[in-house]
């Protein structure tokens, strides 16, 4: 496939900024340009249609995605997103990151993402899950435990993994819980797997912080998007010592400089359904809470949102990306000339969803489960592997620390897919 034709099936802003730092992390190496564009462009995607029936009769057709970037190391492995402003490039960036996120957490895999168009607020739990069938149903044949296996993400669940694992059982005539991870524990989900994201995220935010001498207890932390990650992100530092001061969702943040009672907000939340007039502090708006002054900022929602626009006006000492991209091209500039504040990008923030995912699929293979310890002792593990590994190469070659990461994840696929040559 040419140049032209990928970068029209995919053209977005967010997959243009994903091409954009590609290719910078592939100058600083030197990539042949024999294996650029093979590294670089998803291998295969599918369109799906999916018509669902509404609980009046009618019949309303969703359309759905599913991008596989690279099949050379593994299975490919990555979440599934239900939301209105699903795109196919925004797909494709989010499987492009996911390839390097594996390769530098050394996984065996290669990196995927699936979206669907719709609000799934605007569905009945009977239309979600006919929703959820078709959707499986439509990708049966690319997807499997060795061939694509699928995650929750923004907008879906482990009850959503319920009914596409069991979609999949239904077609393949037995029980194949590796298809998907993200379940509930009693069809072979993993302990720890529910608050791996946020738990990995915290733990990153607590070695940093110690690398900069600042003492976990007397930092506060903002966190945009309190969505399953987000929340366990604050959960897990608000355990450390952390005061959490400004949390938000789509709805709008709620900000206050004494610390907010994370459980008490989740009570409300599980009440209420959005964040809007939790009484534990003041209303603003996602925008302000980006340019709060704190020791951390956690952007934990959607992509994009640390912007040239409001970097100049950011007033923490960390950036945590628990989100996937959500900083800028021209962000990541303006932060790095600035030089005041460290920044933990997403392909390493967040790679703890996709590490225990990992060792979910493990034991479904094995049909052997580990405890909550094990899981969390071998996450962490990983995380400091992957953590030195950056700062080596950060030190090594004068690199930002995106570049660092980049590098390495980008390198090891391009590696792979070089020594396995081309078929024919």
């Amino acid at each position: 496939m040419s140049k032209a034709v990928v970068s029209a099936l995919y053209d977005s802003d967010v997959f243009r900024m994903a091409c954009r730092q590609f290719d910078q992390a592939a100058d600083a190496i030197n990539l042949s340009e024999s294996i650029r564009d093979r590294t670089k462009y998803p291998r295969r995607c599918l369109a799906v249609s999916l018509p669902v029936q509404r609980d009046n009769g009618a019949v309303t057709v969703f359309e759905g995605y599913r991008v596989q970037h690279n099949l050379s190391t593994g299975p490919c492995k990555g979440g599934l997103r239900f939301h209105e402003h699903v795109t196919l490039g925004e797909v494709a960036a989010l499987a492009m990151w996911m390839s390097w996120k594996c390769s530098l957490a050394g996984l065996p895999y290669g990196g995927a993402k699936g979206g669907v168009i719709v609000n799934p607020r605007d569905l009945s739990a009977k239309e979600l899950e006919h929703l959820s069938r078709r959707y499986m149903q439509e990708m049966v044949n690319f997807l499997g435990p060795q061939q694509d296996i699928a995650a929750p993400d923004v907008g879906t669940n482990d009850q959503i993994m319920a009914w596409m694992m069991d979609t999949y059982s239904n077609h393949v005539g037995h029980i194949a819980p590796g298809v998907v991870t993200g379940k509930p524990l009693s069809l072979g989900g993993s302990q720890g797997r529910r608050e791996a994201t946020g738990a990995g995220v915290a733990y990153l935010v607590g070695k940093y912080l110690e690398d900069m001498a600042i003492s976990i207890g007397q930092s506060t932390v903002a966190i945009q998007g309190f969505g399953n990650v987000g929340s366990e992100t604050a959960l897990a530092l608000s355990a450390m010592g952390a005061k959490v001061i400004a949390i938000s969702d789509y709805t709008g943040a709620v900000y206050n400089p004494a610390g907010i009672d994370i459980r008490k907000a989740l009570a409300y939340l599980q009440y209420a359904g959005v964040l809007t007039d939790f009484d534990g502090g003041e209303a603003i708006s996602n925008e302000q809470l980006l340019e709060l002054e704190c020791t951390v900022l956690v952007p934990a929602a959607l992509e994009r949102v640390i912007t040239k626009d409001n970097a100049p006006r950011l007033r923490c000492r960390l950036i945590a990306e628990a989100a996937n991209g959500p900083t800028t091209n021209e962000a990541d500039r303006i932060i790095e000339q600035r030089g005041d504040i460290e920044l933990i990008p997403d392909v390493l923030c967040n790679s703890g969803g996709v590490i225990v995912s990992y060792f979910e699929w493990l034991q479904n293979l094995q049909s052997f489960y580990w405890g909550r310890d094990e899981v969390i002792a071998k996450l962490h593990g990983i995380l400091d592997k992957a953590k030195d590994s950056v700062e080596y190469q950060k030190r090594k070659f004068k690199f930002g620390r995106r570049l660092a990461a980049l590098t390495l994840g980008i390198g090891r696929v391009a590696e792979a897919k070089q020594s396995r040559g081309l078929f024919p």
